[in-house]
Formats: C-alpha cells, sequence, structure tokens
C-alpha cells in the first residue's frame, strides 16, 4: 500500500526537510526528497512510521536495500547508519567548510561510502578517465 500524504509530511517535519543520510536541505534540491524504508521492504521492513526516513534521490538510490558495509579502517563488516535508532552526530561530521561529509566512527564510514556521500569519483575504475585508453 502506498504511503499517505498525511504521513510523508509527518516524516519531512520530523526530518526536519534534511536528508537523513547526507544532512542536506530539501529545499536545495531540484527533486522532492524520498521516503526510504530504514529497514528495506524486501528485507522484511514495514510501513510503520518509525521505520521511515526522509532521503534525498541519491540516498535512497545508492542505499537500495543494503543495511550494511564495509568500514575501510577496519575492513569490517558493520550496519549503515540508522536515523530512527542513531544520531547524525555522533557518526559523521562536516568537513571542509561544509563541503565534505566524514564518518567518525566505523558506522559512519561505512556509510559514507555505501551511500557515496562526498561523490567520490574513482578514475581508474572510470574508462571515460583514461586518457591513454584513447
Amino acid at each position: 500500500m502506498p504511503i499517505s500524504h498525511e504521513i510523508k509530511q509527518t516524516i519531512r517535519g520530523r526530518a526536519e526537510y534534511l536528508c537523513e543520510y547526507y544532512h542536506s536541505p530539501e529545499r536545495l534540491s531540484a527533486n522532492r526528497f524520498t521516503v526510504d524504508h530504514v529497514i528495506p521492504k524486501s528485507l522484511g521492513g514495514s510501513d510503520e512510521i518509525d521505520n521511515l526516513a526522509l532521503a534525498c534521490r541519491r540516498c535512497n538510490e545508492r542505499r537500495y536495500n543494503f543495511v550494511a558495509g564495509i568500514d575501510p579502517d577496519t575492513q569490517e563488516i558493520v550496519p549503515l547508519f540508522s536515523p530512527r535508532r542513531q544520531q547524525w552526530e555522533e557518526h559523521f561530521v562536516w568537513t571542509d567548510q561544509g563541503v565534505v561529509i566524514e564518518g567518525i566512527t566505523p558506522i559512519g564510514r561505512a556509510t559514507c561510502i555505501r551511500l557515496d556521500l562526498n561523490d567520490v569519483r574513482y578514475p581508474e575504475n572510470d574508462p571515460f578517465e583514461k586518457r591513454d585508453a584513447f
């Protein structure tokens, strides 16, 4: 069943119109933010309000149905950040004058990578960036 307009508005207000993963304001986005299932429905998550979060389209698409990631410092598999159970400030900080999000815990670091919060490009993996390939 689709999530009602009223529930979507409740989620938006609860999130203070910020992506609950990226902490970017919706007003700066070209698109309205989406409602994300913290525990994906494909993994048994529900439409209950405690399982819903406001997410920018990019975070929602990159998170897909993942609930865990790899901490680059320890190489351990850890859960992704959960906006319903955790405080953003305990796992992330803005650096470089509010341009870069840094994960300060294993959960924060794994979430930064899984959701590609800083839009990291890897030229060695991008065939269009290999100048000598042509």
